[in-house]
């Protein structure tokens, strides 16, 4: 693994306002946006209505007859068809983005099989529900954003068109109040003013009420036409295993190349230099004591990489003695003094355990080759339910996980367990890592 550092970071610049939100709200652009949405809302969601309850009905009275299944198969193969519809409507208007469903999932190509995906699919039904659900949705604010939003636009401007009724309706203003006996117009400069003023408040006040009607929009193109909560779960842990699968064979194979080019190819010189030094025994004694000693040293070596080589599997300090053993003993073959503190209660799962030992052994390993550091210390502790690692260098820093390859691959090995790396490492330093892992007590 390698932990690279550099440079190139950059800030977000921030953009001012001089005016309030409350005060600009009415013209921006994604208010106009969203009472775009709305207004589209309806013309939608009455043909998504009226094809659902149509087809769904017709193919529900079919089901005597084999016609039923194709004519509900189309109803829900539509009711999808509107759904993408749907989803890009909501990314490009309200900036909901969101994903689109599971594919159907079908054991063999065929209309009879396409068929029978559509029904047994829980995001086609999905989709039909959305269907039901967001035609009245649609008429209600269809019809409260039109009505705030004309009245508060129109009241606004009234003193600019308030001429109208005495030049051509014969009146002297927007009746308020009449009956047979009396009548109440908005005629003098004080009704005209005060009626300008109401039409104020309501167009401060519209575009909140409508981002809060499609607020209501959004969570409904989320919860019905994305993938369910169970299926992303089910490809998230398909991901997983494979991340798991990759990161085993990939161990699998680093420890057969250590076993072939280390202490196997040291045992089959050992075996060699014994065998000559059985032939020498009567001819040169002494040359074959002397092959005998370079062999039992040869032996030393081969014993040490394949400690070495168990160490890297799984150290026997770990299994006997827990995280804070293990990690001092990890902690002063650095190159670089390192401060350890565990607080555990009690040892957590052996697989968890493991998993922490490594996770703070390559990104000690990481400070020893690259950071330039002259202290680091590894904190370990349990946070409700969680495993917290913090690893800290005073070194260059610039460690990012966009660009080091090895902390990619630490922090995918960590998702594949439900845990997560979070690295802080500006340019100049100093770093700071932060591991968390699913707690899970030990037996």
């Amino acid at each position: 693994m390698a932990m690279e550092y550099g440079h190139g970071y950059g800030q977000a610049a921030g953009t001012g306002h001089r005016l309030p939100a409350a005060l600009r709200a009415p013209f921006e652009a994604r208010t106009w946006r969203e009472f775009g949405y709305v207004l589209l809302s309806l013309p939608v969601s009455v043909v998504l209505f009226s094809w659902t309850v149509t087809m769904v009905a017709l193919g529900a009275g079919l089901l005597v007859t084999f016609l039923g299944i194709p004519v509900l198969a189309a109803a829900l193969a539509g009711c999808r068809g509107f759904g993408v519809l749907e989803r890009g409507r909501a990314r490009g208007l309200l900036g909901v983005d969101v994903a689109d469903p599971e594919p159907l999932r079908m054991r063999k190509p065929g209309p009879a099989a396409w068929m029978g995906a559509l029904l047994k699919s829980g995001a086609s039904w999905r989709h039909a529900l959305y269907a039901l659900v967001q035609f009245p949705w649609a008429v209600f604010a269809f019809s409260v954003a039109v009505t705030f939003w004309t009245c508060g636009w129109g009241l606004l401007t009234y003193p600019l068109w308030f001429w109208v009724f005495p030049a051509y309706v014969g009146r002297g203003g927007l009746q308020l109040y009449g009956d047979a006996h009396h009548s109440v117009y908005l005629d003098n400069p004080f009704e005209i003013t005060v009626t300008a003023l109401v039409g104020l408040v309501f167009t401060l006040f519209t575009p909140w009420l409508v981002r809060a009607l499609t607020t209501v929009d959004g969570l409904l193109v989320r919860g019905l036409l994305g993938p369910s909560p169970l299926s992303a779960r089910v490809v998230e842990l398909e991901s997983d295993r494979g991340t798991v699968v990759d990161t085993a064979a990939a161990d699998l194979r680093r420890i057969e190349r250590d076993l072939h080019d280390g202490a196997q190819a040291r045992l089959v010189g050992l075996a060699m230099d014994l065998g000559l030094a059985k032939e020498k025994l009567r001819e040169d004694p002494r040359t074959a004591a002397r092959m005998v000693e370079e062999a039992h040293g040869e032996v030393k070596t081969a014993l040490q990489e394949l400690r070495d080589l168990a160490r890297g599997i799984h150290p026997a300090v770990l299994t006997d003695r827990g995280l804070d053993a293990a990690l001092s003993a990890v902690a002063s073959r650095c190159t670089v003094p390192v401060k350890v503190e565990v607080d555990l209660p009690a040892r957590p799962a052996p697989a968890i355990e493991g998993i922490a030992y490594f996770t703070v052994s390559e990104l000690l390993q990481n400070i020893s080759k690259h950071s330039r550091a002259r202290t680091a210390s590894v904190d370990v502790w349990r946070a409700e339910d969680r495993l917290m690692l913090q690893v800290t260098d005073d070194g260059v820093g610039g460690a990012d996980v966009a660009r080091g390859s090895g902390l990619a691959g630490l922090a995918a090995r960590l998702d594949a367990v439900d845990g997560v790396l979070l690295v802080d490492s500006p340019a100049g330093g100093p770093t700071r890592v932060i591991a968390e892992l699913p707690w899970r007590p030990g037996a």
